[in-house]
């Protein structure tokens, strides 16, 4: 499978990393980007093909993933559209709705959006991806195979679900920063070292993480099994219970899909 992408950044790296990784060949692989820097960058760490500037031969391939920031996506799929014949499209920019970019492409319509979050960047990323109906079975395993190289993939059915991805999943990786931050700033007040309290916590997160993935018992059950009756678990959780934390954190990822649909409404 011929993949090129536009935009050399971080994902996109992660991404071509990802693929070599699970044995793609580098010679089907092929990266467009204005900086020359990137540009040599990637061909030397890579061995892939580069190009300056978008062009027929860069596109002569069987997905194309746009990897640009949201602002420069409009412009960017200007001057892609005369450029498309049966390629699949795997947009990665985060807000832009995939009817959004069929506009932007001139009415194409074999597009698939996809929402991956930071993890992605060690190849531990969950990304949700939504096609659009003309989008045929191997494509969508073909932007599937794409994102693998990141992580994970879940699909979704209806498109205005990804505003609950991203206030999930796109934006968790900050909020579990910020309980973590919380805990070592905790666990510094109770008398540990910054070091310590900061291991504690990533570790506590980390082993937790592995322990429900490979559990077939629902979170609550999990929770519940670590709260002794009147032990030191209950005592904290109760005084969570008591300041609405659940109840907090639901307000949270509700504002955050909020905001979503607003930019995504923005960028149209």
């Amino acid at each position: 499978m011929r993949i090129t992408f536009i935009g050399g950044g971080n994902m996109a790296s992660a991404l071509i990393a990802g693929l070599l990784q699970q044995g793609h060949d580098a010679s089907q692989l092929a990266v467009v980007d204005h900086n020359p820097e990137s540009c040599a960058r990637l061909a030397r760490d890579y061995q892939i093909h580069t190009f300056d500037a978008l062009c027929a031969d860069a596109v002569i391939t069987d997905v194309i993933v746009l990897a640009v920031k949201p602002q420069q996506l409009k412009e960017v799929a200007l001057q892609l559209s005369p450029l498309l014949a049966t390629q699949l499209v795997v947009s990665i920019a985060a807000g832009v709705r995939a009817a959004t970019l069929s506009a932007w492409l001139m009415g194409y319509t074999r597009i698939v959006r996809s929402m991956p979050n930071t993890p992605a960047m060690i190849g531990a990323g969950v990304s949700a991806l939504y096609a659009l109906p003309e989008v045929e079975a191997a494509q969508r395993q073909a932007a599937a195979e794409v994102l693998n190289a990141a992580g994970s993939v879940v699909w979704v059915e209806d498109e205005s679900q990804m505003d609950a991805v991203t206030a999930v999943s796109g934006s968790g990786p900050a909020y579990v920063f910020y309980f973590m931050e919380a805990m070592q700033r905790a666990g510094i007040e109770l008398g540990l070292s910054s070091e310590v309290a900061r291991q504690l916590a990533l570790e506590t997160f980390l082993g937790a993480a592995k322990l429900a993935m490979a559990s077939t018992e629902d979170l609550a059950t999990l929770r519940a099994r670590v709260t002794s009756k009147g032990g030191t678990t209950e005592r904290a959780l109760l005084s969570m219970q008591g300041n609405a934390v659940a109840e907090a954190i639901g307000k949270a990822l509700h504002a955050a899909a909020e905001r979503s649909r607003e930019l995504g409404d923005a960028l149209v």
